[in-house]
């Protein structure tokens, strides 16, 4: 992979994560300007996860199908930036539903075939452990940026420029999709239940369930957080200080990612990451002081980028040649589609009949389940020797 093309995926995850940066702490906040309800609330985030249940798998059938990826990158990332103006016109909450789940439908379509793009760039040049937490670093340096400067910007003038800044995003978006290339992808022909051979598989179905698990546990986080944080008295820009402190331990974990991948088992590195998720869920709920939360934010190095990593890497072992962006597709529909609806809706239900503690004790429990799930996989089946790239 060349260094301009290095550039223009890491552009890119920095773009999309600073969407991602605008929507997870501050979409919840401007619906609750807007005067929604915490249930029609919930209801509302619940889109960026419903919308991945069906989203990513279809575009990774056509991107497979078609054998341009960055084509179809293309055309939603265009699509997304016209269909989110639509914000400017939008009053009632149906129409606010109905946009959500359009525009996430959309967008859902990016970080798969994104993240399928640069692996396939990267295997090629057999630099997957070397280059990808360096290029995957950029998209948490754009959430990083994004929930500081917008976190200052409504703090000081009014959460109402909130569309304003997400159409810029995705413009930006939009155009540096036109600078991604990869290399020729090998048009090997489908075979017919090819991918129900590898969904068969006792370690993937596993390996699947604690995705499900471990998302269904970040939903708490992704949706109720910064209305939490409000509860216990912070204010906009101090909230978005503690989304980018999360998110600056996971830019430091991507950076040693290879030192940590080329040692240990990815199995290993999952489950470290749900006992931490554990823990830090724990803490959130039942200790909720500055130092506490300080601390718990830390630990995202290990709940997202440990396991993000180490899923992404064992995706490989198992969706090769014409099912990558279907494997991609598949994590991201069981995990954040599946999971992370279920996990936002229980959250929502938990929040209104109980307390806002609650929520995060439920999170705590589901990534217990997700360790429970991955100890099932069996590493001694995959030799260090056997694994370098495929």
């Amino acid at each position: 992979m060349t260094p301009l093309l290095r550039w223009a995926f890491g552009s890119f995850f920095f773009l999309y994560f600073a969407y991602v940066g605008l929507v997870s702490p501050y979409a919840s906040l401007f619906f609750l300007d807007r005067g929604f309800s915490v249930i029609e609330i919930a209801i509302l985030m619940s889109m960026l996860q419903i919308t991945r249940i069906v989203g990513p798998f279809s575009w990774g059938w056509l991107s497979d199908y078609l054998s341009n990826r960055v084509g179809i990158i293309r055309f939603c990332a265009c699509l997304a930036a016209l269909v989110f103006a639509c914000i400017f016109f939008l009053q009632s909450y149906i129409g606010f539903f109905i946009w959500m789940f359009v525009l996430h439908t959309i967008l859902s379509s990016l970080m798969p075939l994104g993240e399928s793009a640069t692996v396939h760039a990267l295997y090629k040049d057999n630099s997957f452990d070397k280059r990808y937490g360096r290029l995957r670093l950029w998209g948490s340096i754009g959430f990083i940026v994004m929930v500081l400067m917008a976190g200052e910007l409504f703090q000081r003038k009014s959460i109402e420029l909130y569309p304003i800044v997400g159409m810029i995003v995705l413009l930006a978006l939009a155009v540096i999709s036109f600078c991604l290339r990869e290399p020729k992808m090998e048009r090997r022909k489908m075979v017919k239940g090819e991918l129900l051979v590898v969904l068969f598989n006792p370690d993937v179905r596993w390996f699947l369930l604690s995705g499900f698990f471990m998302i269904f546990a970040h939903a708490s986080l992704y949706v109720f957080y910064s209305l939490y944080l409000a509860d216990l008295g912070y204010g906009k820009f101090q909230i978005g200080l503690f989304w980018a402190l999360g998110v600056f331990a996971e830019v430091i974990f991507f950076y040693f990612q290879s030192k940590v991948l080329s040692r240990v088992d990815a199995e290993v590195v999952l489950q470290a990451a749900f006992g931490v998720g554990v823990v830090r869920f724990i803490l959130i709920a039942f200790l909720p002081i500055t130092s506490v939360l300080i601390f718990a934010q830390i630990l995202h190095a290990g709940t997202f980028a440990a396991h993000h990593s180490a899923a992404t890497k064992l995706l490989q072992r198992w969706f090769t040649g014409p099912l990558q962006a279907r494997g991609q597709a598949v994590m991201a529909t069981v995990s954040y589609g599946l999971g992370g609806t279920l996990g936002g809706l229980c959250a929502g239900w938990i929040w209104e009949l109980s307390q806002p503690r609650d929520v995060f004790v439920m999170s705590a429990f589901a990534c217990g389940m997700a360790g429970m799930a991955i100890q099932k996989l069996r590493p001694r089946r995959y030799p260090t020797k056997s694994v370098r790239q495929d």
